[in-house]
């Protein structure tokens, strides 16, 4: 965020921005599967932009969550069946939802979601960028007593130098405030905040006495069915508990900007970037982290080695 308009290929003035189509290749509307859904208005980029948050309506069908939803349930469902403690017995952080990473990877039925074509480009018009990678996917399951998500933002969990990052929030059966909708401080995303929020054996940003938020309360957005909720990698978000009988079934995907670099602190770990052997300071490019867009719709990528050794959460 805060690139200069000369610098960014959206430059903020119209709404249908594409990169210019180079000699001999086909137009963008040609090439894209999905090209016709994503008609971002000047309005909703500005709204991102603002307050580091959107709801872009409508962006998937009700076939294709009909469709991808039964199959993140099996895998989520495949994922977490040697755990067979109940809601209470499990961690605060556990309580909170059943994470399961890298979907893409071990499940061929949720990739085309995790690369879907409406998906990738929205989130490279949102960060006004000309390509992006998919850093992870993964679901969140929260359970119905579920607690609610601690407040957080995402960046300083990804050794990623850059900020052009932004996750895309799908709940299959959209979300409520009764179960566990997403809360966002407005405008975080420009206060620069990259300290880590330890949400795994801690409780998260204080936003009631802390000064993380700058005193602003979080907005709590329902999203309906078929709309998709981005938030950019330094907005401050959390979510509130599941208090519905049934699961609050989210997939999300992660996308970055191509091109950017690896943190330059060596002590920042993280398995999208130590899989692939890649250096501080060095491109983040690799098989772990395929291009999302743009690209050819049936050009799905192919997965890179499982981790060895295996990671808690991801493919095995």
């Amino acid at each position: 965020m805060g690139t200069a308009a000369a610098e960014n290929p959206r430059g903020g003035q119209h709404s249908g921005w594409r990169p210019p189509v180079e000699a001999g290749r086909e137009p963008a509307a040609a090439r894209l599967r999905y090209n016709d859904r994503v008609s971002l208005s000047a309005s909703l980029i500005e709204d991102f932009e603002r307050d580091g948050y959107v709801v872009v309506p409508d962006l998937l069908s009700n076939d294709e969550l009909d469709e991808f939803g039964p199959h993140v349930d099996a895998a989520v469902a495949r994922r977490t069946r040697g755990d067979p403690r109940a809601l209470h017995e499990k961690s605060p952080y556990q309580q909170s939802f059943d994470q399961c990473i890298n979907l893409w990877e071990d499940c061929p039925e949720v990739r085309p979601l995790t690369f879907h074509l409406a998906l990738a480009e929205t989130a490279a018009h949102l960060l006004g960028v000309a390509g992006v990678r998919v850093w992870h996917d993964q679901a969140l399951y929260k359970q119905p007593g579920g607690r609610g998500t601690d407040p957080h933002c995402d960046l300083p969990y990804w050794p990623i130098e850059e900020t052009e990052a932004v996750t895309a929030w799908i709940p299959f059966d959209g979300s409520t405030l009764e179960n566990g909708a997403m809360g966002y401080v407005p405008g975080s995303h420009l206060f620069g905040e990259r300290r880590f929020a330890n949400i795994f054996s801690g409780r998260g940003f204080d936003l009631e006495n802390g000064p993380e938020a700058h005193g602003r309360k979080p907005v709590f957005v329902e999203v309906p069915r078929g709309g998709v909720a981005f938030h950019h990698g330094l907005s401050i978000h959390l979510a509130g508990p599941n208090q519905h009988p049934e699961t609050r079934r989210v997939h999300t995907v992660i996308y970055f900007a191509d091109g950017s670099t690896r943190a330059k602190n060596p002590k920042l770990r993280h398995p999208c970037v130590d899989r692939a052997g890649i250096a501080p300071g060095a491109p983040v490019i690799s098989d772990v982290t395929p291009m999302a867009w743009p690209r050819a719709g049936a050009d799905l990528p192919t997965p890179p080695a499982r981790p060895d050794p295996p990671l808690l959460g991801w493919p095995r």
